[in-house]
């Protein structure tokens, strides 16, 4: 039964995340007033940062996955679109 709900509450959090959207455009959501969401070299905390991006930020998603417990996304600016880089899947959401 455990197992039931954990793969449940996984499933709705990739979902909620990395939403499906026709165009793959996303929006920063989540990273609070006085914080930035950091864009990364790769997928994972262990890689460089490249820039804040802060709350209301246009992406473009690319492909997302899995990496150390957390659902990471490739993305690209929607203004800028020659930076790319990866965030985490939890602060975007679908536009």
């Amino acid at each position: 039964m455990n197992r039931i709900k954990f793969t449940t509450v996984l499933a709705f959090i990739l979902v909620a995340g990395c939403g499906v959207s026709p165009d793959g455009r996303v929006m920063v959501k989540g990273a609070g007033p006085d914080d930035l969401l950091k864009l990364r070299t790769g997928p994972g905390l262990d890689h460089e940062v490249i820039m804040g991006l802060p709350d209301g930020t246009r992406l473009n998603r690319r492909e997302c996955s899995p990496t150390n417990g957390r659902t990471w996304c490739k993305v690209t600016l929607t203004d800028s679109p020659q930076i790319s880089g990866y965030v985490s899947a939890e602060y975007l959401t679908v536009i």
